[in-house]
């Protein structure tokens, strides 16, 4: 690829990584403000925001499709849509790190929970779920985990985050049955 196209790879790479992160946003904002909004108005803005998603997943899928030098980005971006699509991580600023692959940040996000959860300012409910969602999504990036997390990952994971699981497995068969083709 000469030097123009590499310029316009790494355009389209921000341009899309700005997508998903206006789109986590809103999604985050959403929930922010979900106190503030009547119910209708909330699963209206929900609704609209994962089918925007859906759409921006539809449109990676195309680019996928037509050049293998961004298949990584996109997948990667794919696995925080499907998540946020599929509910199976409900925290957005985990989705973000999760696409970003940023394990170092999910640590950090994961000891500020910890933190905030022993001297009492974070539920026990909210804390089992943003762990469990650290957790997969650094297991996902293939971080090694302690036995201690791989215990809690497996008596927290909810089904809609079992079934993200599965899911993406599956396509990191069909992806390693592509690249083996196209060699």
């Amino acid at each position: 690829m000469n030097t123009r196209g590499q310029a316009e790879t790494s355009q389209l790479r921000a341009n899309l990584e700005c997508q998903l992160d206006r789109l986590v946003a809103q999604l985050a904002d959403l929930e922010a403000c979900k106190n503030d909004l009547d119910i209708d108005e909330y699963e209206e803005t929900k609704t609209e925001t994962i089918e925007q998603l859906k759409e921006f997943n539809d449109s990676l899928i195309k680019f996928k499709k037509g050049d293998i030098t961004l298949i990584d980005e996109i997948s990667s971006f794919q696995l925080a849509i499907q998540a946020a699509i599929s509910n199976a991580f409900r925290t957005p600023e985990i989705i973000r790190l999760f696409a970003k692959k940023q394990p170092t940040q999910l640590r950090l996000k994961l000891a500020d929970i910890e933190r905030d959860h022993k001297i009492g300012t974070l539920s026990k409910e909210s804390y089992d779920l943003q762990k469990t969602e650290i957790l997969a999504a650094l297991q996902r990036l293939d971080d090694k985990l302690s036995i201690d997390e791989k215990l809690f990952l497996q008596n927290n994971t909810t089904d809609s985050l079992r079934e993200f699981s599965r899911i993406q497995q599956q396509e990191t068969v069909s992806e390693q049955n592509l690249s083996k083709i196209l060699k």
